[in-house]
């Protein structure tokens, strides 16, 4: 393994010399705002809970209800801390040094920084913004035919895009892994995050060649607890995985297993919640663009994330843009373009985090709205500051 950590751990905002409490106006974030343990304490109880080893597997009633909302088996799913836990056993049993992975770009950083650790043969699907974010379905064939290729990684709803990946377009992707005998991982992080139309189904139950990815952390804001799958009708890679898990940390903290079950248990009260307040978030978002003039964007179909840039004529310092907005007077924070190995006009806008959610304030959108109005003006500073030099 070649080690390098990624820019996005090193600048993510719980990584400052402050952590959270330096920033003001925290537009980074790709998840609903962290739940509190006053908030969980009320609902789940732990009392009967003994602090044992627990299943390898992950917990069997949690994994039933997976099994049963998916139209899956029980064993079709593998629990594991977190969904970058997921992604990374999969990476190590499926992608070896010199093994072909062919991923979308821009993409989560653990999607492509794994595989390079693993110095794995990595060949890019390019998204555009002149294409909306989405997969070009004829190039990605062509590129699938590769017999280097023993992989494809796919992620929808995308990060940092928003951009969803229709059934249709979906099922001819599964279609394309099968016809050159590869695996194709699907993250799903955002999959209960989709705003137009039905809940897309599992990747996994469109083949068993096909890998589904997801957690408990971004949609219902339970990063803290670290609790994530991966589901998959191959018998024997699930044994593979499962073999790595417990050789990485043989199972997860019971704790943890415990508290995503009985939260699960509630689940549609909570995704009604989660997905009405991100409704309004992503309107004001979608208001502000619409009445400024110095960045464009694709309006997120799913997730809680948009990635606009600076419109092509607009000629600016984006050094001097981002220490404007970090600057102490704006306290604004976002995910810059180097995050996802795009050119730093591109910027990840999160819209679903708000720091004044955790003391019980729903309803108020100040903050995300402060933000927005924060980005107009250091973009302004920075393009006056740019003309003068």
């Amino acid at each position: 393994m070649n080690y390098k950590r990624m820019a996005i751990e090193v600048e993510s905002p719980e990584q400052l010399p402050g952590g959270y409490g330096q920033i003001m106006y925290n537009l980074a974030e790709s998840s609903v705002t962290d739940k509190t343990w006053k908030e969980l304490s009320e609902l789940i109880n732990l009392e009967k809970v003994t602090l044992a080893y627990t299943h390898h597997v992950g917990h069997p009633e949690f994994r039933e209800l997976l099994a049963k909302e998916n139209h899956l088996n029980p064993d079709d799913f593998l629990l594991t801390s977190g969904a970058a836990s997921a992604l990374f056993l999969i990476s190590t049993a499926l992608l070896p040094e010199g093994a072909g992975l062919l991923v979308l770009r821009p993409n989560y950083s653990s999607n492509i920084e794994t595989p390079r650790a693993l110095r794995s043969d990595i060949t890019f699907h390019e998204l555009t913004f002149e294409e909306k974010w989405r997969p070009n379905l004829e190039l990605l064939k062509k590129q699938a035919e590769n017999p280097k290729i023993k992989v494809i990684s796919i992620t929808t709803p995308h990060n940092p895009t928003g951009t969803v990946i229709s059934r249709d377009d979906l099922i001819q992707i599964v279609k394309i892994a099968k016809d050159n005998k590869q695996y194709l991982i699907v993250d799903e992080t955002y999959k209960d995050m989709v705003y137009d139309g039905p809940v897309p189904p599992l990747a996994a139950t469109l083949g068993d060649h096909v890998i589904s990815v997801s957690s408990l952390s971004k949609t219902y804001g339970l990063p803290g607890i670290r609790l994530g799958w991966v589901a998959c009708q191959d018998k024997k890679l699930m044994e593979t995985l499962l073999a790595a898990k417990e050789q990485m940390y043989i199972c997860n903290p019971i704790l943890d297993e415990e508290i995503a079950y009985q939260f699960y248990l509630k689940k549609e009260i909570h995704h009604k919640r989660v997905i009405d307040k991100l409704r309004i978030k992503r309107e004001i978002v979608a208001k502000w663009m619409n009445e400024q003039d110095i960045f464009e964007w694709h309006k997120p179909e799913g997730g809680c994330v948009g990635f606009p840039r600076f419109k092509n004529h607009i000629k600016v310092d984006t050094d001097k843009f981002y220490k404007i907005l970090n600057s102490e007077k704006l306290g604004t924070y976002v995910g810059p373009g180097h995050w996802f190995e795009q050119s730093d006009r591109y910027f990840r806008l999160g819209f679903g985090w708000d720091k004044d959610e955790t003391k019980g304030d729903e309803k108020n959108n100040k903050n995300l709205e402060q933000g927005l109005r924060n980005l107009t003006a250091a973009a302004f500073q920075a393009i006056k500051e740019t003309a003068t030099e």
